[in-house]
């Protein structure tokens, strides 16, 4: 990467000046940190260090460090100035044509970092109950969890992805009852939902279960709701339930290697034996009747009941069991993504997990906020158990691509305000549209290279400005010196498509997408101007080349990016 480049360059004129005495009272083993970006001037250069700060320990005045640096610099491929305390790098065009060689070259794996260390992770996120359908909240954690995903694995990691089911509470039982209400409605009974609200919340009264009633009735023959035993409708209920959710994670293109269900968990013995392995390591105590865990003993600000005085386990006891489970299962890392309303939960969960033995930093949690809908200027309300907007809904109505983009192209912990009017929007103004539209150029443009030109007042074909074997052998047999042609009028693009490594580093060691979503759209913008400016299919053959592998290099990186944000890569629109 250029920037590391650089800054390896500064960090190696620093020790050289050191060494030489040249730094006043700093030596060559003296710790400091530096940073790397553009300077507020382009014509300063592409990249620029502030060595202002090592003034605090060579006691001289930052230009004074700043040249003595410079002195030993190598100077290969890139000019240098100083102005004040900054070091400013202006790269030759034989760099810029590293650059996109290294795209071409790379292709798919272009922006994969090589010599990083890796681990195995298991990624889990939804994990939503099974009692209805989801709701855009869900839209926000299934996009960017499944999209962090194929961005660590892009990275180097093994990455497990996992549903956790809810399914071990009473609101399965809930879920039973209110099917029982619509087969009843569908039989023609005078049955239906509370109207006090907090006896309402004991159901679902929304109208996905209108179907389910229905396939009910015609699979088991029943004559009145009151026929079927509550358990068999908590278990069609929730299969149905849980079919409906898989089905659209998969249109969703969100794959979950394993659907976790808590219900198993507890069957399993892993619930109980992690109860009673506290126990024996004098983790817990009783109070008023129930078992308490020693959570703040390792951070938490107040101990936890994990079992009631009714003798039922809270869901912190099925948390505790679930998590070790994850860590014997033998992963480096568990990452969890949950709702801001869960901000409380991360300390005691940690707790446990050093309570029992295992380092709690294996633990990373990103919180979430929801997501705001915006229809015509004005927000939709939702709620769970009422008429609700559904992921369904939403999809159906902006289309995957949008739906995926949009939910993660803001940070994970800022409120996202989704404008379905400015999603289903073909103009620059949506982004999803403006990023896939500079795709589905670039290829028109190739397309265009390798086509005969029809002349419309005379009906004669222009021969194609090259062959398709042409273009494959200046792809597959590329000279970078090509580049050079055209290396001054694309230098941005180049500058740009270059960062798509330090995009992909930084945006997998701070585990965002919404970084990714912001490169695209960046490259989009310099792809645009680029093209706006330039010809790219011109009479200059050499020029005509070089831009066109400058194509391709723009091209193969869109994709990538978009591949790794879920969202499709159209060549035509």
């Amino acid at each position: 990467m250029l920037k590391d480049f650089f800054l390896n360059e500064v960090k190696n004129g620093i020790k050289k000046a050191a060494q030489a005495g040249k730094l006043g009272q700093m030596g060559e083993n003296d710790e400091f940190s530096l940073m790397i970006e553009k300077p507020k001037n382009p014509e300063f250069g592409d990249f620029a260090v502030n060595v202002s700060s090592l003034a605090r320990v060579a006691k001289i005045a930052p230009p004074m460090i700043a040249n003595a640096i410079v002195e030993g610099l190598s100077g290969q491929n890139y000019t240098t100035s100083v102005v004040g305390g900054f070091i400013n790098f202006k790269i030759e065009n034989s760099l810029l044509a590293d650059a996109v060689a290294e795209i071409l070259e790379k292709g798919k794996c272009y922006g994969k970092p090589v010599g990083v260390p890796t681990e195995k992770i298991l990624l889990e996120y939804v994990s939503a109950n099974p009692t209805g359908p989801f709701h855009i909240g869900h839209g926000r954690w299934a996009a960017m969890g499944s999209a962090l995903a194929n961005l660590l694995k892009f990275y180097g990691h093994e990455v497990f992805q996992e549903f956790y089911i809810n399914d071990a509470g009473s609101q399965i039982q809930k879920l039973g009852n209110s099917l029982r209400i619509r087969i009843g409605q569908e039989l023609g009974e005078n049955v239906d939902f509370p109207t006090d609200e907090i006896e309402r919340k004991n159901f679902y009264p929304g109208d996905y279960l209108v179907p389910v009633a229905k396939k009910y009735i015609e699979e088991h023959k029943v004559a009145n709701s009151s026929e079927p035993d509550l358990k068999e409708l908590c278990d069609f209920a929730k299969a149905e339930m849980e079919a409906c959710q898989k089905a659209l994670l998969e249109d969703f293109r969100v794959h979950f290697d394993k659907f976790y269900s808590e219900l198993d968990l507890h069957n399993s013995g892993k619930v109980e034996a992690s109860y009673k392995e506290l126990m024996s390591k004098d983790m817990l105590y009783e109070k008023e009747g129930a078992m308490w865990f020693k959570s703040s003993e390792f951070g938490d600000d107040q101990d936890r009941v994990i079992k009631k005085a009714d003798g039922s386990n809270t869901y912190l006891t099925a948390d505790i069991a679930y998590h070790i489970d994850k860590l014997r299962r033998g992963y480096d890392r568990l990452i969890n993504i949950w709702g801001a309303d869960h901000h409380g939960y991360v300390a005691r969960v940690k707790a446990s997990i050093e309570a029992l033995g295992y380092d709690p930093n294996k633990l990373e949690v990103l919180l979430g906020q929801l997501v705001n809908l915006v229809i015509n200027g004005e927000e939709v309300r939702m709620g769970k158990r009422k008429n609700m907007v559904t992921l369904d809904d939403l999809i159906e109505e902006v289309g995957i691509d949008a739906t995926r983009y949009w939910m993660a192209m803001r940070n994970i912990d800022m409120t996202l305000d989704f404008d379905i009017e400015l999603a289903k929007r073909s103009t620059d103004e949506n982004p999803v549209f403006y990023v896939q539209y500079a795709h589905a150029r670039v290829c028109s443009i190739l397309r265009n290279a390798v086509s005969e030109r029809l002349n419309p007042e005379t009906g004669e074909k222009t021969p194609a400005p090259m062959t398709q074997a042409e273009l494959d052998d200046l792809i597959n047999n590329f000279d970078k010196n090509i580049i050079l042609k055209t290396a001054d009028s694309a230098k941005s693009l180049i500058l740009k498509l270059e960062e798509f490594k330090s995009v992909i580093l930084l945006s997998a060691q701070n585990r965002t997408v919404y970084t990714i979503c912001r490169y695209v759209q960046e490259l989009a913008q310099e792809f645009h101007s680029f093209y706006n400016s330039n010809r790219v299919i011109c009479d200059d053959v050499d020029l005509m080349k070089s831009r066109l592998a400058l194509m391709v290099a723009i091209k193969t990186t869109l994709k990538n990016a978009l591949d790794i944000l879920g969202v499709s890569a159209p060549e035509k629109m």
